[in-house]
Formats: C-alpha cells, structure tokens, sequence
C-alpha cells in the first residue's frame, strides 16, 4: 500500500467507519487507516459509464430479485478502510446489505471506473484491488474509458484476482460470474462519443 499524500486528505482527524458512514451527504471521502481521503473529481465521461453498467447490471439482477447498489454506498471493506465503489451487485438468494449503515457484507461484484490522473488509476488498479479481495468480492470489474477497455477479475482460491476477461469492444455475451447478461461495449464507446468538446467553459 502507497504512502497516502498529507493533501488528499480533507479531514484534520481520524474517523472511526461510524463516523464516517454519518458524515453529511455532502461530505464527500473514502476512509483510509481512519483518514477521510478525498474521491476522484468524476467528469461527464465517468458519469456516463457508471450509468450504462448500473443499467446494464439491473437489466439483468432485478428481474433475477437481485440487487444493484450506486456509487455512494459505503463498505467496510477491511480494518479502518471505507469504500465506495461505483456500483456494486449482490445475487438473489446470497445476503443483502443492510437498509442502513455501513455494509460489511461483500457483494458478488464491484465495479470501478478508471479516471485518467494516475493517483486516481493506481487507487483502482492497486489498492482498492487488494483490498476488494481482502474482503471477499468475488467478481471485480475495471472500465478504463480512456483506453476503452474492460478488465474482469475473479478472485482465486489464494485470495488473489486473476484475469477473467479482457475486451475492448464487441458485445461479449459469455461474461463471467455474469450467467445470461450481455455487455454491448460498441454502444457504450458510442454513449461516450456523444459527449461534446473535450472541455467546457464555464458560464459565469
């Protein structure tokens, strides 16, 4: 685990995961060793893809009685380390999350979309990655819009992923630990290129 720059912190002092999962809705953060440590800025180009794969996976739980959760659902994930995952799903007839609170109960899979500054890319692909398979999450999925790729990761017997699937494009119709579920990855790239100018100016 990387040493954790003093100025991403945004808070002063340690939280315990109580403290944490009460803070205001718009005190934003992760928990780190007991430390609020700021999240990635999303763009329109995150948003985007954290929006087609909740669809896409409640396209295939909820008729399934399965659950989908969003990107501010906070888990326990190990010790004093609090996360929030941009989407997340539980299979019907496994244990739910509670209605409140912090969730301590691995869901089947999690899912994070890579944003291009590389602390951002690092904190996905290295440590939420050991931690997630600390915690028992079977299934983790990495969507790198920049390079317009998915990575799916499942968790051996060793307590390590190992590569389950790449893909760049195409509709991949065998997705693993995804039984029936289908992913167009053309039409999400697609979704993406209708995004307008590559910034925008800010109306004052």
């Amino acid at each position: 685990m990387g040493r954790v720059v003093f100025a991403e912190f945004s808070s002063a002092r340690r939280l315990s995961l109580a403290e944490w999962v009460g803070l205001p809705e718009d005190e934003s953060g992760e928990l780190v060793d007991g430390w609020l440590v700021e999240e990635e800025v999303p763009d329109a180009i995150h948003e985007v893809v954290v929006a087609w794969v909740i669809g896409a996976l409640r396209g295939w739980l909820v008729p399934q009685r399965g659950l989908v959760l969003g990107s501010e659902a906070k888990f326990a994930v190990s010790g004093p380390r609090g996360r929030k995952p941009d989407a997340s799903a539980y299979l019907p007839g496994s244990k739910m999350p509670p209605r409140r609170g912090v969730i301590g109960t691995p869901p089947h899979l999690m899912v994070e979309v890579v944003s291009p500054t590389p602390r951002d890319a690092r904190r996905d692909r290295v440590e939420k990655l050991n931690e997630y398979a600390a915690f028992g999450v079977r299934w983790y999925w990495l969507i790198d819009p920049q390079n317009q790729t998915l990575d799916i990761l499942e968790l051996g017997a060793d307590g390590r992923y190992v590569h389950a699937l790449a893909a760049v494009d195409g509709v991949v119709t065998l997705v693993p630990g995804a039984e029936g579920m289908t992913l167009d990855l053309d039409a999400l790239w697609s979704e993406v290129d209708q995004l307008g100018p590559e910034s925008g100016e800010a109306s004052l």
